[in-house]
């Protein structure tokens, strides 16, 4: 009991370092990424660290899996280097018995993941793009950016104004293109204002000059003007009936099975079972030779990894696209990962070697053939 005690406070500190590890890593990388959307116009600007924290929080299942798949193959490596392991086989006991003590210390972790996958990560999703919908279903005053041309809802409508007043009720050196009804129209002003009249918004220019043309045909039309109003688009905040898979619950995936559903649905039931094997995976591969160093163990495990997860995503088009059924996928894969890692498990803990199998396969049929 009190080797198991040690190994659990050892998997403990190393999984917390690997944990925070990662997670600044992907928050850094994130936070690049969200920058460049929000530059882009996916979302506004003010909401970045709102749309990182739910990122990072849809990827903790990910991170929670690796950080525990790194923190048993370090301590278990420093132990085969440590010739630690070599009290614990000399003791009668091979690397089956850690078994017992890791999923001790990994129970919690795997809960985590378990309520992640299931909950909080189409959760995180919705909350993302709800955020992305509200920002580009805003009206064309609040899109109104000084100095820089911005696209009305419909994309009917291009705006530039080159400087504002605080609370964007008026602006300087006004431009709008317009295509609408078979006709295009450019007008500027050197001013204008928003006014509400009969409860609707209008931007009312002033000092400025319209063209209008008819697409197709060479009429061109020039007006000038001391005061001129035109109607602008008011807030478009009702949904749409198309929702991301990724944001459905979980329930609604397993009560309508269609093949995206299933796709999702075996996406989150992976994050799950790839943990639960991981932490399988992981003792088997942990072994090492203390002369030839662990670099190669890590690089390999860390291979594995990501062919895993590589395959999860996979999988899921391949649902989608009827190649596999969703429970022949959830066999295959993450079943043959658990035949593969008790396999690789036994051969270890049985000192198994594939001469030795060799050999008394072939010593086996020369007594069958006497």
């Amino acid at each position: 009991m009190l080797f198991h005690s040690s190994i659990r406070k050892e998997l403990a500190r190393s999984f917390g370092a690997t944990l925070i590890v990662l997670a600044t890593v992907v928050m850094t990388m994130t936070l690049i990424r969200t920058l460049g959307q929000a530059s882009r116009g996916s979302f506004n600007p003010s909401d970045v660290m709102l749309v990182m924290g739910y990122t990072v929080l849809a990827y903790m299942p990910t991170i929670l899996t690796m950080s525990l798949f790194i923190a048993i193959i370090a301590s278990m490596s420093r132990m085969y280097r440590d010739s630690e392991m070599v009290i614990w086989f000399a003791s009668g006991r091979g690397l089956s018995g850690f078994l017992g003590p890791l999923f001790r210390f990994a129970w919690p972790v795997l809960l985590v993941v378990m309520a992640l996958a299931l909950f909080v990560l189409p959760w995180s999703n919705q909350r993302i793009e709800n955020m992305k919908d509200q920002y580009e279903k805003r009206g064309d005053i609040e899109r109104i950016e000084p100095g820089q041309f911005q696209e009305s809802v419909g994309g009917k409508r291009v705006f530039f104004v080159e400087k504002n007043t605080p609370g964007q009720q008026s602006g300087n050196n006004v431009f709008i293109a317009t295509t609408e009804y078979g006709k295009e129209t450019i007008t500027s002003a050197r001013s204008g204002r928003i006014q509400s009249l009969n409860g609707d918004r209008f931007l009312m220019l002033s000092n400025g000059q319209r063209l209008e043309s008819t697409i197709g045909k060479q009429d061109l039309k020039i007006s000038e003007f001391e005061e001129y109003g035109t109607k602008v688009g008011v807030d478009i905040l009702g949904g749409t009936d198309y929702v991301p898979v990724n944001t459905r619950p979980t329930i609604e995936l397993i009560r309508t099975a269609t093949p995206h559903n299933l796709a999702e649905l075996s996406w989150r039931i992976g994050l799950i079972l790839a943990a639960i094997n991981f932490v399988i995976i992981a003792i088997a591969v942990s072994s090492v030779n203390p002369r030839v160093g662990r670099s190669a163990n890590l690089v390999f495990s860390l291979f594995a990894f990501v062919i895993y997860y590589n395959m999860l995503n996979l999988g899921q088009s391949w649902i989608v696209s009827g190649k596999v059924t969703f429970a022949g996928f959830l066999l295959a894969l993450h079943g043959g990962a658990l035949v593969l890692g008790l396999f690789w498990l036994a051969k270890g803990h049985n000192n198994w070697h594939w001469r030795t199998l060799t050999g008394s396969r072939s010593a086996l049929l020369r007594r069958s053939r006497t």
